[in-house]
């Protein structure tokens, strides 16, 4: 059964986790991650990316309220970065990194939403 047929209940609780594991990786204290040798602004895309892209498995006909959740994640985590001091710093450039992020998932979900997978 495609992910979009599950139980309501079922679907927001997976994009809950979706977005309560990202929210860890954005705001947990820098030390106590782990390092990864990516640049910053790919992990931040890729990260939105998946955020989305999780959306848009679980509601495929609703891309503009998806994209516009994970770009208002995105806002409220570079407001928060730029308040709580626990080695995180706000920057307009990691926004557009998820915000590009973002579109990469639209990018790839848009042709595949014409397959009929969705249906």
């Amino acid at each position: 059964m495609p992910f979009h047929r599950w139980p309501l209940p079922v679907r927001l609780g997976l994009f809950a986790l979706a977005t309560a594991i990202l929210l860890y990786l954005a705001l947990a204290p820098s030390k106590d991650l782990p390092h990864v040798n990516l640049w910053d602004k790919a992990e931040h895309a890729i990260a939105w990316a998946v955020l989305a892209a999780t959306g848009l498995v679980m509601w495929p006909r609703r891309p503009a309220p998806v994209a516009a959740y994970a770009l208002i994640v995105g806002a409220a985590v570079e407001l928060l970065q730029g308040s709580m001091g626990l080695g995180r710093d706000m920057d307009w450039r990691d926004f557009v990194a998820d915000a590009v992020g973002v579109a990469g998932a639209l990018i790839v979900w848009r042709p595949l939403s014409r397959t009929g997978l969705w249906a």
